[in-house]
C-alpha cells in the first residue's frame, strides 16, 4: 500500500500552459509527469478572466467548480453551461474550449487523463466513504472544507481545505468529511 497526503499549503502556482492563468498541481501520474507526459494529473485552476483553455491533444477533462458563480464552456462551439457547485463536468481536452465567467473569479478542480491510458471518475462525496483504489490504480480525494480526517491504519490525519490523500494498492481506510470531497478514480485504460 502507498499512501501520501499533500498538503494544500505545500502547492506551488504555475502559469498555464497557455499562460492565461494559473495552477496548483495535486498529483500527476506518473508523479512528477510533465505537460505532455502525464497519463493523469489532477489541479485546482483559478480562474480570474474570460479566455481559451489549453488544449491537450488525446486527454479527457473533467472540470469541478469547487469555487465562484461557474462559467459558460464552450467546447468545441458547443455551449455547456457549468453553474451547478460541485457538479463534475467532462469533455475533450483536445477540442478548442473557451470558459466565459458568469458571476466573477471561479477555481476548478481539473482531472485530466490520456484516453488511451488512463480512467478517471470524479464523485463529490459528503460524510463518510472508504478509499478503495482499483487494481493498478489510484484514489486521490481533495477535502473541499476543513477538519476531514482519514481514518485507518492505527491513527488519523486531518485534511483542511485542498489537502488530498493518494493512496495506491489497498485501501488507507475511511476519510470522514465536515462537508465535502472530491473523490477520484483512476485505473488503467
Amino acid at each position: 500500500m502507498t499512501v501520501r497526503i499533500l498538503r494544500a499549503a505545500d502547492l506551488t502556482p504555475a502559469p498555464w500552459k497557455n499562460g492565461g492563468g494559473l495552477t496548483r498541481e495535486i498529483a500527476t501520474g506518473p508523479e512528477g509527469a510533465g505537460a505532455d507526459a502525464f497519463d493523469w494529473r489532477v489541479s485546482l485552476a483559478d480562474v480570474t478572466a474570460d479566455g481559451p483553455f489549453s488544449a491537450f491533444p488525446g486527454v479527457d477533462r473533467i472540470l469541478t467548480v469547487v469555487e465562484g458563480a461557474g462559467m459558460d464552456l464552450v467546447v468545441g462551439g458547443e455551449h455547456h453551461i457549468v453553474d451547478e457547485p460541485l457538479w463534475p463536468h467532462g469533455f475533450p481536452g483536445d477540442l478548442p474550449t473557451e470558459g466565459f465567467l458568469l458571476g466573477g473569479p471561479v477555481v476548478n478542480l481539473n482531472v485530466m487523463y490520456r484516453r488511451a491510458r488512463t480512467r478517471a471518475e470524479t464523485a463529490v462525496v459528503c460524510g463518510t466513504v472508504r478509499l478503495l483504489p482499483p487494481e493498478g490504480g489510484a484514489v486521490l480525494a481533495v477535502s473541499l472544507d476543513d477538519g476531514a480526517e482519514l481514518e485507518g491504519g492505527g491513527g488519523g490525519v486531518r485534511l483542511d481545505r485542498y489537502d488530498a490523500v493518494l493512496a495506491a494498492g489497498e485501501s488507507p481506510g475511511v476519510l470522514r468529511t465536515m462537508g465535502q470531497a472530491v473523490l477520484i478514480t483512476l485505473s488503467g485504460g
